[in-house]
């Protein structure tokens, strides 16, 4: 890695994760059974997706994936391309996609960050154990970090609530005046901010 890329993880380190701008990372990811360079640079016009969890072969892990992936058409419909990631290698995830059930319906790809570069980046790392937390980010169009969601590694995610808050960032970055309140679904009520509103909700 080079200074100037160095200098801007560590700038990206001190400031908040939301509203800040993704350092254009390159990872090897397998992918259409191949392994291969991905640069988030990449991607650039479009929304990604990161699904951080800590390892191939466990146990949530498999059934997370394979619920995103169930729903990868419609985030694809969306304009917006689903990677996960963990600690693993891209060998690694080869293995893993060629022998269980679940994984073999996985078809976006799947990062190997066997350094801890991109989770160590994004605070999700373990370091006592070389893993990844359950960690979910959705990036804008212009590599802004726009949503996040980490948690414990025994508690699963819904895959159904990651399309949701994708839908509610994209609604919102195409609606400046309003915005999605809680529960919110496409065709459900906006609100739009203002003094009008102080005290009446």
């Amino acid at each position: 890695m080079n200074e100037d890329f160095l200098e801007e993880i560590e700038e990206f380190y001190d400031r908040p994760i939301i509203g800040k701008q993704l350092p254009d990372f390159q990872l090897k990811a397998f992918h259409e059974d191949d392994i291969r360079d991905i640069k988030f640079s990449d991607y650039k016009g479009k929304w990604i997706v990161l699904v951080f969890y800590p390892a191939d072969f466990t146990f949530i892990c498999p059934t997370e994936l394979a619920a995103v992936a169930e729903l990868y058409p419609q985030f694809q419909k969306l304009g917006a391309e689903v990677l996960s990631v963990s600690t693993d290698t891209a060998f690694v995830h080869k293995a893993w996609h060629d022998s269980s059930p679940m994984i073999k319906t996985v078809t976006f790809p799947m990062i190997a960050d066997p350094t801890g570069v991109l989770c160590k980046a994004l605070g999700t790392y373990i370091p006592q154990e070389g893993l990844s937390l359950r960690a979910t980010f959705i990036i804008d169009p212009e590599g802004i970090v726009k949503a996040m969601d980490i948690h414990d590694n025994s508690i699963g995610r819904s895959s159904d609530e990651i399309l949701r808050k994708l839908q509610a960032a994209i609604f919102v970055r195409e609606h400046k005046t309003e915005v999605c309140p809680v529960n919110w679904h496409p065709g459900s009520k906006t609100l739009k901010p203002g003094l009008k509103l102080v005290g009446k909700l």
